[in-house]
């Protein structure tokens, strides 16, 4: 479903800028997911009907992939981690989905993903690297386009979350037919920022593996094969945040704009609030990517904020 485009006069303050929300936590499942998922489901679902999909995730994928799959009657089994935040493995399974669990840190996602598929005949679901993800979430980006146009503003720049470059992807391939003056920046944790070295070095960089953040939705090791191709092309930079910084904005958003998001749905508002970009005198988009967060942690996060 289509989500809004919100001016943001909290923020025009703090940054000098004109700025608007995309919060896709208003999004089915709770965040921009569903979008990759539904589309990708909807074009295999005769393929898909008998042996059913595998997904792999840490929990935002797997609820868009679980949801679109109930939607369309259609068998969904997903590998989940098994610290993923309680609230996204319920919900996964509320939407009729089997979990999986493994232990990101010692097993490969997608070797226990490929295990099932082998045994079931299953369609596997990539979480970004597929063209119908990509085009699934690059709707964020015609939304956007079109919202400011009936705000009468011609964007300056977009800032987008990053884990492994779907969502940033689509909403740059849209955006640069829709807006091609819009400049596209990347956001991701601090210790998670393989997409903004890559940008730089030109081709995909690795995450260390003893790189740690609380923004769980954002831990890809690597960008994408896809994504990066169509990134390098079309980002005008990537920019990361600390999880402190986070941690300042999803206080922000719940305090002043009223939304829940989670960590990674955050960093966008992030970089914008902790000045990565200048931002003064500029018309900005800002996507929140979603608000599935455990209410233990969000609770933390608002006290010690």
């Amino acid at each position: 479903m289509q989500t809004p485009l919100l001016p943001c006069p909290a923020l025009d303050a703090s940054t000098g800028a004109r700025t608007f929300i995309k919060p896709e936590m208003l999004q089915r499942t709770g965040s921009f997911k569903f979008r990759g998922a539904y589309n990708k489901l909807s074009h295999c679902a005769q393929q898909a009907l008998s042996a059913g999909v595998v997904a792999y995730s840490s929990g935002n994928h797997a609820q868009g992939v679980a949801a679109a799959a109930q939607m369309l009657q259609i068998p969904a089994a997903v590998v989940m981690p098994a610290d993923a935040p309680a609230i996204k493995l319920e919900n996964t399974r509320g939407y009729g989905a089997e979990v999986l669990l493994y232990d990101r840190y010692r097993e490969d996602r997608e070797a226990v993903a490929q295990n099932l598929i082998d045994g079931r005949g299953s369609l596997l679901v990539e979480p970004y690297d597929d063209p119908d993800i990509i085009a699934g979430q690059g709707t964020v980006g015609l939304e956007i386009a079109r919202q400011a146009a009936a705000h009468g503003i011609g964007l300056d720049a977009v800032l987008v979350c990053c884990g492994g470059g779907g969502l940033v992807s689509g909403t740059a391939l849209a955006l640069s037919e829709a807006s091609p003056r819009t400049a596209i920046y990347s956001v991701e944790p601090a210790d998670f920022d393989d997409t903004a070295r890559s940008l730089v070095s030109g081709r995909r960089e690795q995450v260390d593996p003893g790189a740690r953040s609380f923004c769980d939705a954002l831990l890809a090791r690597t960008p994408g094969s896809l994504t990066f191709e169509l990134n390098r092309q079309l980002l005008s930079g990537g920019l990361a945040v600390s999880d402190a910084e986070v941690a300042q904005a999803m206080a922000f958003a719940f305090r002043r704009l009223k939304l829940v998001a989670e960590p990674g749905g955050a960093v966008a508002l992030a970089a914008a609030l902790s000045g990565k970009l200048d931002l003064k005198g500029k018309a900005v988009a800002i996507v929140m990517s979603g608000g599935n967060v455990d209410p233990g942690l969000f609770a933390r996060v608002l006290k010690e904020t």
